[in-house]
């Protein structure tokens, strides 16, 4: 443990894994149920010192969540500033790797499908499930669903219209 002198508190020492822990409660905004880690947004912490350097990859070109998720991280780091001695954050939008839906845990993809979005197909699959019932008597109604990264589909089974997370390589 490292001494404060800031807030006069014992603080627990600053390392990626203790960052890494503290940002797997950062949510992606558009899917509130699964973090930037499980999407394959989150890429990369270095620490220098007290300073905390966070890199992320967007989803897509222009991704307009981008800017909530840099203050989402930043502010996660900070409520926890004073516990870990962390002076400054950083949060950098890097451009390699290039995002792949890949990326996406099994663990992310469970929680997409939980939420009532179809997560994008895994290699060999074909078929796009309805998340509410599971059939896959479905049909693309749109290729844009609520954002760009998603189509809209209906299932011809529950007629319940769904999401799909659509497949980015």
């Amino acid at each position: 443990m490292t001494f404060n002198a800031k807030s006069m508190t014992e603080n627990q020492v600053l390392t990626a894994d203790a960052i890494y822990q503290l940002l797997a409660e950062v949510k992606d905004p558009e899917i509130p149920v699964i973090s930037i880690q499980d999407l394959g947004v989150l890429q990369q912490v270095k620490i220098h010192e007290n300073s905390v350097h966070v890199g992320i990859i967007p989803t897509y070109s222009g991704c307009p969540a981008m800017h909530a998720i840099k203050t989402d991280i930043k502010a996660a780091l900070l409520a926890h500033a004073d516990y870990y001695g962390i002076d400054r954050v950083v949060v950098e939008l890097l451009d390699k790797p290039v995002w792949t839906t890949d990326m996406i845990t099994d663990k992310g993809k469970a929680a997409m499908l939980a939420y009532g979005i179809a997560p994008p197909l895994n290699a060999g699959e074909q078929s796009i499930n309805c998340p509410q019932c599971g059939s896959d008597n479905t049909q693309c109604i749109s290729e844009f669903g609520s954002t760009a990264c998603k189509a809209l589909y209906r299932c011809n089974r529950c007629l319940e219209p769904f999401d799909y997370f659509k497949c980015h390589a």
